[in-house]
């Protein structure tokens, strides 16, 4: 019975990340402006705080709003909300899992 439960949690949580949703990825502030990260109450809400260049965040969330990407971010124990996408650097777990590049073999001679 628990393998079967164990399974099933599986497929859900692998139907969920299947489904576009948000999975957690490891990001570092990359604002091409060169001014802090504005970090939102709710996208293109309220400021609450910013996060310079170079500073790491975990992304919790995403929503999208007028064809732009928000992620709801924590920095540290007191950083949490949205920041625009484009100014994250992130790398996910599928990008960790992706194999290098496929390099042709040289026939025999």
């Amino acid at each position: 019975m628990r393998s079967r439960i164990g399974m099933l949690a599986t497929v859900l949580l692998m139907a969920v990340a299947a489904g576009g949703q948000a999975q957690a990825a490891d990001c570092t502030v990359a604002d091409p402006t060169g001014t802090p990260l504005n970090v939102r109450a709710e996208p293109k809400g309220r400021i609450l705080s910013v996060l310079e260049n170079g500073i790491e965040v975990q992304v919790t969330d995403e929503t999208w709003i007028g064809g732009k990407r928000w992620v709801r971010v924590s920095a540290d124990d007191s950083t949490r909300g949205w920041v625009f996408a484009d100014y994250l650097d992130c790398v996910t777990m599928e990008n960790l899992q992706k194999s290098a590049p496929m390099r042709p073999r040289m026939a025999p001679q």
